[in-house]
């Protein structure tokens, strides 16, 4: 993909007129291009940029989206269908909830949001990373493939994942993260549900297969300083059991991992002109790592302010971070204190426990206590 509608100001570095825009937006996952797409049809002109080569891509998930967000999967981005969720205690008992849901193309996903993004009027640029900002003038120095160039903005949206440049340029303190490690492998039956396994063997995370078509995404998440460096021995476990049962086949189709935050919310969602969405926002649950659904609504509550901000210089952008926190602060703060709970037992005989692990996962009565 390259641009649309025009393109930028070339790119001839720090000597050329700077362009302005209405809103810069700094990511173009489902955040940043719900945001790019909602600021540009509410009349704003928008840049987007993504620092990888293609948006979508690399997958770092394990792609998944809740029922809700069906309107997202048209035009082939459904795989399939996803009806409930098996969880696995430390003993082997294993629990059957509902969990409706839908396997994606997660590459396909993105690209879709960005495609009506463009069609929207947003401007979007691939390979495009950012180097520095100016907060007091309002300019981003960023570096794409024909050299450096600045842009300035209005209003910037920072959808940059949990370790965001925007954040650090900014001097924000970095989001707490477990880190993942997933295998795509052969499905080799049926299956229309995911299986969990919450075990001391996954301190911090849990263990998971999501079936998607003739594959299966298979991985985990934990804190790395307690297991294997890189994940990859607890993981190649977990493939082999599988593999054992004839669930899963024995080749590694694909292999993805990376971080995921896990402290809650950011203390301040809009720093000046800045907003913090998805990811970059701390908007991912702390307990399952799902995170789409929250990327795409921050994302176009975001881009919605930004279009209030530039049409009537109004308290769109506190209104905004009022609104992301009535939705999310509750659930995502109960999330941190089950983290905080689980993160006292670990490495303790209390991980070993059925009861202790109930009271840390969504799927049962004991995670909506009143205290873990």
């Amino acid at each position: 993909m390259g641009d649309a509608g025009g393109g930028v100001a070339p790119e001839t570095g720090r000597g050329a007129a700077v362009e302005r825009v209405d809103v810069l937006v700094i990511g173009l996952g489902p955040a940043g291009a719900s945001a790019a797409r909602t600021a540009a049809a509410g009349g704003c002109r928008v840049l987007g940029v993504e620092r990888n080569r293609r948006i979508g891509e690399p997958v770092q998930c394990a792609e998944f989206i809740p029922a809700p967000l069906a309107a997202y999967a048209a035009d082939g981005v459904a795989v399939q269908r996803i009806t409930g969720m098996h969880s696995v205690l430390p003993s082997g008992a294993r629990e059957a909830t509902p969990f409706p849901g839908i396997m994606i193309d997660r590459a396909r996903f993105d690209r879709a949001i960005a495609e009506r993004a463009r069609a929207a009027g947003a401007r979007l640029r691939e390979a495009v990373r950012l180097c520095a900002l100016d907060p007091q003038r309002r300019t981003a120095s960023l570096a794409g493939p024909g050299g450096a160039f600045e842009v300035g903005y209005e209003v910037l949206i920072a959808a940059d994942g949990p370790r965001s440049t925007v954040a650090r340029l900014l001097g924000l303190a970095p989001l707490p993260i477990v880190h993942t490690r997933q295998y795509t492998v052969p499905l080799q039956i049926p299956y229309a549900d995911t299986d969990i396994w919450l075990s001391d063997e996954y301190p911090g995370g849990y263990g998971w297969l999501f079936p998607k078509g003739e594959v299966a995404n298979v991985g985990l998440g934990a804190y790395r300083d307690r297991v294997d460096a890189d994940l990859k021995t607890p993981l190649d476990r977990l493939h082999r059991r599988l593999v054992d049962t004839g669930t899963v086949g024995t080749r590694i189709l694909a292999r993805t991992g990376g971080p995921i935050p896990v402290g809650g919310l950011r203390p301040a969602l809009v720093a000046g002109r800045v907003m913090f969405v998805g990811d970059a926002a701390g908007l991912t649950h702390p307990i399952t790592g799902a995170g789409i659904a929250a990327a795409v609504v921050s994302g176009e509550r975001a881009g919605a302010a930004a279009a209030d901000f530039a049409a009537q210089g109004s308290d769109a952008l506190a209104e905004f971070e009022e609104d992301v926190r009535d939705q999310y602060e509750e659930s995502i703060g109960r999330a941190v204190e089950r983290r905080a709970f689980l993160d006292r037992c670990w490495d303790t005989p209390r991980a070993r426990e059925d009861r202790t692990l109930r009271r840390g996962w969504i799927a049962f009565e004991e995670y909506f206590a009143q205290t873990a």
